[in-house]
């Protein structure tokens, strides 16, 4: 018996990309990089937390509470991102 192949020049279905598996990653990613900071404290490890999270922010990746508890690792937690997360539970 043999085994027939179909070859078919139809275009195939893609799926658009899965934002929430995008999202999960970019948070495992940044959480990596906020763990490995806490436990290093090094201007290296601070660099690197910086840039994975500006990048994984730049591409629409991380949430604005995500970027959020980044800032607050990093010592840059502003007044006005506390009055919008104020606004926010209101």
């Amino acid at each position: 018996m043999q085994a027939q192949h179909f070859i078919s020049s139809e275009t195939k279905a893609t799926t658009p990309p899965d934002l929430h598996a995008r999202h999960l990653v970019a948070v495992r990613i940044v959480g990596t990089a906020i763990f490995e900071y806490q436990v290093r404290k090094t201007p290296a490890a601070r660099i690197h937390l910086e840039s994975v999270a500006s990048m994984a922010q730049a591409q629409g990746d991380l949430t604005y509470f995500d970027a959020l508890v980044v800032a607050h690792v990093l010592g840059t937690y502003t007044h006005s991102a506390k009055q919008h997360q104020e606004m926010s539970h209101a």
